[in-house]
């Protein structure tokens, strides 16, 4: 089964792309995002099993090792991350939005998936640096205690790296915010 995922972020697209394709063929990996990413980045997501994971992101490691901008891997990847990256999950209240910003697109998802394990919160939408300046966010709704547990989660892992922006927790948000927003 098909549980992990791994991204890799280039700071080079050439480079992004040739580790992108040492990627594929260095293990049984199914290519999700292959793109470029604001500020001329290139960005890679791949799942599979943890061990072929690991095998394709240590095959783009070798390739481009000066453009590599950051990598990570999650074993278990919680069920509702890759579909909030395909678009945004519908609820029908939302009591409590949390955001967290971050400066990588990799220490936002893996600070996505350890937050909504965290806590009792539902993820609306991870925005993964296109036309952001190659930032991202991930938008969390649900109690407003959960979600402030969840959002410091978060944070704390991406503030570990340096790469935190910003944490916010809006109790009882605008519907006329959410419309707009999200």
């Amino acid at each position: 089964m098909k549980t992990s995922i791994g991204i890799i972020e280039f700071t080079s697209i050439a480079s992004g792309i040739a580790a992108s394709d040492a990627m594929l063929k260095a293990a049984d990996v199914t290519l999700l995002i292959s793109r470029t990413i604001c500020p001329g980045k290139f960005m890679t997501m791949i799942s599979g099993d943890v061990a072929a994971v690991r095998s394709s992101i240590e095959a783009a490691e070798q390739l481009a090792t000066s453009e590599v901008v950051d990598t990570f891997i999650v074993a278990n990847i919680h069920p509702t991350i890759i579909p909030a990256i395909q678009g945004i999950n519908i609820v029908d209240k939302i009591d409590a939005l949390g955001i967290i910003e971050s400066f990588s697109v990799a220490s936002l998802v893996e600070a996505a998936d350890q937050a909504v394990k965290t806590a009792k919160v539902q993820i609306l939408e991870l925005r993964l640096a296109m036309a952001i300046g190659g930032k991202g966010f991930v938008t969390l709704c649900g109690e407003v205690a959960a979600v402030t547990s969840a959002v410091n989660t978060g944070a704390g892992f991406i503030s570990q790296k340096g790469l935190l922006v910003n944490k916010v927790v809006i109790p009882h948000p605008r519907a006329e915010i959410l419309k707009e927003y999200l």
